[in-house]
């Protein structure tokens, strides 16, 4: 129990914003309006919203590895692209029966994980940081989506699983779990809504506790001085490999639950713009915290899909303009600004509030 409570004091502390009764309560109103959320809406607008989830789990791997680590990736979506391959192999190989695509899931993960383990070692252990690990990064996932785009022809398969060059994969089947009486097949609906946003909250309060522990302070000294940090005796390399695996495989969880979504993953997932994208999220929302980070990558995708709706030749440009907006006006972060000024402005300051 003495366990318990010391791992959850971790939901507090220094490395992210929001404590104190105001901010859980804010939470849990939050939580309680999204699970009540598909009753006043439609299947359509639910799984939309599933559409937005799902690239919450890459954002947070950014301001992960990112934000808190110092180190920029845009090996995020290569991440994702493989993830979600492997999803797709998986289940079209082996198919979905006794709730095989939660394993699929778990696999495909792991293989994110793993391949974020190797390139990770050659650069940490490498000496490689700075602008530069952004330029391998970037290289390695457009050499990966170059890969994945020439293999149309019939000989790209993998058991029964066709590539298909840069129309994508398609058909795999959604997740499926194991129930008494027959398996629960979560479409693009309420089903896959919960399940998604149950992981959302799991991962987010996850990673709360994970950078409020002693692992989490020893990667954000890293970032503020890693000579510093390597003459008090901490291995930095392994921890900047550590932040960038585990940061991988929140990239391959979003890679999985798009592929699941849709039922279908492109190469395009991993070009120029699908890479640049989540540092323009994470850039608004502010990159050094968790809850800005969430609530920043919604409301900018939000805007995003009605930018692209109504005028899509203009999307991609505002996006940018909103990202040099940032930079010059809001470094931090327009979301993560606006929350410390309201915990300034806030009567419960004094008191431990938000």
């Amino acid at each position: 129990m003495n366990s318990l409570l010391r791992i959850l004091g971790h939901l507090e502390g220094p490395q992210t914003v929001g404590r104190g009764p105001l901010f859980w309560a804010l939470f849990a109103v939050a939580l309680v309006a999204a699970c009540a959320y598909p009753a006043f809406s439609d299947g359509y607008t639910v799984g939309n919203t599933v559409y937005f989830f799902t690239w919450v789990f890459i954002a947070l791997s950014l301001c992960l590895i990112w934000g808190y680590g110092g180190s920029l990736s845009f090996g995020q979506t290569a991440f994702f692209g493989i993830a979600g391959y492997g999803y797709g192999i998986l289940t079209i190989n082996y198919g979905s029966a006794y709730g095989f695509t939660l394993v699929a899931m778990l696999l495909a993960i792991a293989v994110a994980a793993l391949f974020a383990l190797l390139l990770g070692y050659f650069m940490f252990f490498g000496r490689i940081s700075g602008v530069f690990l952004g330029i391998v990064t970037l290289a390695v996932t457009l050499m990966l989506e170059r890969f994945m785009a020439q293999t149309a022809g019939p000989e790209w398969h993998v058991g029964t699983a066709r590539l298909n060059g840069f129309n994508g994969m398609s058909g795999m089947p959604p997740i499926t779990i194991p129930w008494p009486g027959g398996s629960i097949v979560l479409f693009a609906d309420i089903g896959l809504y919960y399940f998604v946003l149950g992981l959302l909250v799991l991962v987010y309060l996850g990673l709360r506790i994970l950078m409020n522990s002693a692992f989490g302070n020893v990667v954000v000294a890293i970032r503020e001085n890693p000579e510093r940090a390597e003459m008090l005796g901490y291995d930095v390399r392994k921890y900047q490999l550590i932040t960038f695996v585990i940061g991988a495989a929140l990239a391959g969880t979003s890679g999985v639950l798009y592929t699941a979504w849709g039922q279908y993953i492109t190469p395009s997932s991993m070009g120029m713009t699908a890479a640049a994208l989540p540092l323009i999220w994470v850039a608004v929302g502010g990159r050094s915290d968790l809850t800005s980070t969430l609530v920043g990558t919604l409301t900018v995708l939000l805007v995003f899909q009605a930018l692209t709706i109504y005028g899509s030749q203009y999307a991609l440009v505002c996006m940018g303009l909103l990202l040099v907006l940032t930079v010059l006006l809001a470094p931090n972060g327009l979301v993560l600004g606006l929350m410390r000024l309201l915990a300034r402005l806030s009567p419960s300051r004094r008191t431990g509030g938000v």
